[in-house]
């Protein structure tokens, strides 16, 4: 039903066709000095320099790579659109693993489409607010850089939102990763883990209504996709009828069976960067975790976010005026390829995606949406029994779910 959720991952793809390669086999050290030479990066560090991430106040405050320590470098970085300096119409998919977003995206609430447009990618545009506008730095510590954004949007309705958004990029240590998970982590583990906490604000005169049409927080990481890269999306059980479908395929049209697989309260899809696809699942069904295990590099990748229990109001991106303006979805994963027959793919990467409850707030009112990473590495065995704490299923039952 929302297929349009999310388009902004696999736009722009004529434009710039990636070094995938090169860029898959750079160490973090590489691509921190990449990144330093067309861009002011900020580089947070654990006590022993080993836990890192880079983050880029001109980007929005978005954390573009990280590191468990060694060489690994986690997040996927558009080569050819950062070297080029140049802002692209439509969207600016510099890359990331973690960058904020406001939506809806579509429908009659859209903030990337002026009031009156038509709903295709010649009309569709992504705020400059959390696209091309650089953030200003409130604070900065070895840990820690916060940021502070004011900004003015209208809606597909007309209806002006002014916005305050206040957004905190944190390193956690490993005590901190273990309060965040809430299960021990094996000694013979390396991490990094990190969370962005993102607050909203009204900062208008007026109050956001269902009638009128509400923001929500939503934060998209991408990550480098592998032959051997499965995403593992837990989900709540229950009859359809009640609870409604497990996953929404139909993003860019239904995913074949050898690519997903939902099963004993487990979604897994395939994040090869093969082919162009995207799920979702609704309130009813998502929980407050999800992953990815890339057998190929030998990493489970973990997300944890806020999912209020009793939440079901989230905002809906499909490209049309909607009967459903409030029935989007919580989790999203996306995974990227070519949009057509022999087309070049924008990554290929795949994506983690998160999204708050849809904002209702009265004016001076916040709503915040934390969402933290957590990247490892090391013995099979410990990386197994954390899979099996986190997802609920081991690395050989992730592996074996889809055929290679």
């Amino acid at each position: 039903m929302r297929k349009a959720r999310a388009f902004a991952t696999a736009v722009a793809v004529a434009s710039f066709a990636p070094a995938a390669a090169r860029a898959a086999e750079r160490s973090f050290d590489e691509d921190v000095a990449f990144l330093k030479q067309h861009v002011e990066v900020v580089v947070l560090a654990d006590a022993a320099g080993k836990a890192r991430l880079v983050v880029v106040p001109a980007w929005q405050g978005r954390v573009m790579t990280s590191t468990a320590g060694g060489t690994a470098s986690y997040g996927w970085l558009n080569d050819e659109l950062i070297a080029s300096g140049k802002l692209q119409p439509h969207i600016n998919a510099l890359g990331g693993e973690d960058r904020l977003w406001l939506g809806p995206e579509g429908g009659q609430f859209s903030i990337f489409f002026a009031k009156g447009a038509a709903f295709d990618l010649a009309h569709w545009q992504t705020p400059p607010l959390i696209d091309s506008e650089p953030w200003p730095v409130l604070e900065r510590g070895a840990d820690r850089v916060v940021f502070r954004q004011r900004g003015r949007l209208v809606n597909y309705s007309g209806t002006v939102l002014d916005v305050r958004i206040d957004r905190t990029v944190r390193l956690l240590d490993r005590a901190a990763a273990v309060a965040s998970l809430g299960t021990g982590i094996p000694a013979g583990l390396r991490l990094v883990a990190y969370a962005s906490e993102n607050t909203l604000t009204n900062a208008g005169g007026a109050a956001w209504t269902k009638a009128s049409g509400l923001l929500s927080l939503w934060v998209l990481g991408m990550f480098k996709p592998s032959p051997g890269s499965t995403i593992v999306v837990p989900y709540r059980g229950g009859p359809e009828p009640e609870q409604g479908p497990v996953v929404n395929d139909t993003y860019f049209g239904k995913v074949p069976a050898a690519r997903l697989l939902a099963r004993d309260g487990r979604v897994f899809f395939k994040a090869d960067g093969q082919r162009r696809s995207k799920i979702g699942l609704s309130p009813r069904r998502a929980r407050p975790v999800l992953g990815a295990y890339d057998a190929s590099r030998g990493v489970l990748t973990i997300v944890r976010f806020d999912q209020p229990e009793a939440a079901r109001d989230y905002v809906n991106s499909m490209w049309e005026i909607q009967k459903e303006p409030f029935a989007g979805d919580v989790v999203n994963a996306y995974n990227d390829g070519p949009p057509s027959p022999g087309a070049k793919p924008l990554g290929p990467f795949y994506e983690l995606e998160t999204s708050s409850p849809a904002a209702a707030l009265a004016p001076g009112q916040g709503l915040t949406h934390t969402h933290r990473t957590f990247h490892f590495e090391g013995p099979e065995a410990d990386l197994d029994a954390l899979a099996r704490q986190l997802l609920g299923t081991g690395l050989d039952a992730i592996r074996g779910a889809l055929p290679r």
